[in-house]
């Protein structure tokens, strides 16, 4: 039987994370996490997939902050159902090279087990962060000479 993840352990989780608090972050985190952030690893080197406390709090507090120095985390969406936990932010953060400020929207996907984050997949809006990260567009369909209203699937 699945043990359900209390909706105010969410909630104290997503506040500590949103700070990036490395101590209080790491309360959260189950011995055998498996952290996963899919987006482009040439341009946000963090990407990939990370296993165990040690790994996944040296991401969230060292690699990412390496980069960033965040602004704000804002939650647009929260849904818990049973071990599960579904939430789509909005990420703001200054780029530590040149003070760029980018924003994007990244939703979350996560696993508890007993009480503890076990598994976690990041999804960002990559090619929003990306763009926003090299400071231009990347070829779209604008230049593949496609007529407006013309569908494209990817």
């Amino acid at each position: 039987m699945v043990e359900a993840v209390p909706r105010a352990v969410v909630e104290a989780f997503y506040a500590v994370y949103a700070v990036r608090d490395a101590e209080k972050v790491a309360a959260f985190l189950h011995d055998d996490v498996v952290w996963t952030i899919s987006g482009p690893v040439d341009v946000l080197s963090y990407c990939g997939t990370h296993c165990g406390k040690a790994a996944v709090k040296d991401v969230i507090t060292r690699q990412v902050m390496s980069m960033f120095r965040a602004v704000s985390f804002k939650r647009e969406s929260l849904l818990v159902d049973g071990d599960r936990v579904a939430m789509l932010n909005r990420r703001t953060a200054q780029r530590i090279a040149d003070g760029r400020v980018i924003s994007y929207r990244v939703a979350n996907f996560l696993r508890f087990k007993d009480g503890k984050v076990i598994e976690n997949l990041s999804l960002l809006d990559s090619f929003d962060a990306a763009e926003q990260m090299l400071g231009h567009r990347l070829v779209g369909h604008e230049s593949r000479g496609l007529a407006t209203g013309d569908l494209v699937a990817l």
